[in-house]
């Protein structure tokens, strides 16, 4: 997703506590402590204006089945979002964020969105991305393979397509 953003296909915008999730994630998944900061370290400085502030106030007025999601609803009200990527749509009832002018899609979708939207500059990126893997090195398909294994179905086929 970061390469998508690079290449200007979306913008993003994240929140200290998204970034929080993250790095527990990293870190169930192996990721030492410091080097889970370290991603998070880069991508904020590769992206400074993605990280929201001032989103904390929205949150208690917030109802949504899960009460630790509504800092991702508040984050997205405060940046004027339009989409919350997330795999966890269960948790974001498409009628109530509605109400708010937003709309949840899993990463798969929302990848899958833009490649259709701006499919020349997505491959772009996509091939940028390959280029970049260096440890260790993948060719494109080793890359959509690893995209398949990470629940990226339909955006890895639809880049097969097209390459």
């Amino acid at each position: 997703m970061f390469w998508f953003a690079h290449y200007e296909l979306y913008t993003p915008k994240w929140s200290e506590n998204i970034f929080d999730e993250w790095k527990d994630v990293m870190v169930r998944k192996g990721v030492t402590e410091p080097e889970a900061e370290k991603r998070v370290q880069k991508a904020n400085l590769a992206f400074p204006d993605a990280l929201v502030k001032n989103y904390s106030g929205l949150i208690k007025n917030l109802t949504l089945p899960d009460a630790k999601d509504r800092h991702v609803l508040a984050a997205a009200i405060k940046t004027n979002a339009n989409v919350i990527v997330t795999n966890n749509l269960k948790d974001f009832p498409q009628e109530y964020l509605d109400s708010f002018g937003l709309t949840a899609k899993s990463a798969d979708d929302f990848l899958t969105d833009i490649i259709d939207l701006n499919s020349d500059k997505a491959i772009t990126a996509f091939t940028e991305m390959v280029l970049s893997k260096k440890n260790p090195a993948m060719d494109e398909f080793e890359v959509l393979e690893n995209l398949r294994r990470n629940g990226l179905n339909d955006t890895a086929n639809y880049l097969h397509v097209l390459l």
